[in-house]
């Protein structure tokens, strides 16, 4: 979604009352603890926006090599989760912009982000909205599947390996 869009979902959604919540990253090879993060970032709302860092911005941020899925297919994959209301790509370092246009009343990060270093903060505290730091689940990131990927390691995640029966599966 262009930026005028995601603004124009703003401002119909906030028309209607509803609470916009908005969280940004690079999103690479998307994992349980990706949707669990983004589950919890929509409980905190009514409207989801996700803000996606360009293949040029994850590699200005995280070196050469990354990312790994190019933008347009990450954008995709995130698009076709159903928390998520909107994904707009930005090609700056951070998102600052991005939340200086669309004004959320929530910002979320991982609380792997230290407070006082959560980009956008100030905006979002400036006119009443609020910062949640989401936990990370332990053993699920991205860099975590490359290491295994690239050492040949065998999965050691706990639930690795047990598929689940049919009475266990969610529609």
């Amino acid at each position: 979604m262009t930026l005028d869009l995601a603004v124009a979902l703003v401002d119909r959604s906030r028309a209607a009352g509803r609470r916009i919540v908005f969280t940004n990253g690079v999103f690479d090879l998307l994992h349980a603890g990706h949707v669990h993060y983004l589950q919890h970032a929509r409980s905190l709302g009514d409207v989801l926006i996700v803000g996606l860092n360009s293949d040029r911005s994850v590699r200005a941020n995280k070196g050469r090599g990354r990312p790994i899925t190019p933008q347009t297919e990450r954008a995709e994959i995130l698009e076709a989760l159903t928390c998520i209301d909107a994904v707009v790509v930005f090609d700056e370092e951070t998102p600052y912009d991005l939340i200086k246009a669309l004004q959320p009343d929530v910002l979320v990060k991982g609380a792997d982000w230290a407070e006082d270093a959560i980009v956008g903060r100030d905006l979002v505290e400036q006119r009443g909205g609020r910062v949640v730091r989401v936990p990370l689940e332990p053993g699920r990131s991205t860099s975590a599947i490359i290491r295994k990927v690239t050492s040949g390691q065998p999965d050691d995640h706990p639930t690795a390996g047990h598929a689940k029966d049919s009475s266990e599966i969610q529609n």
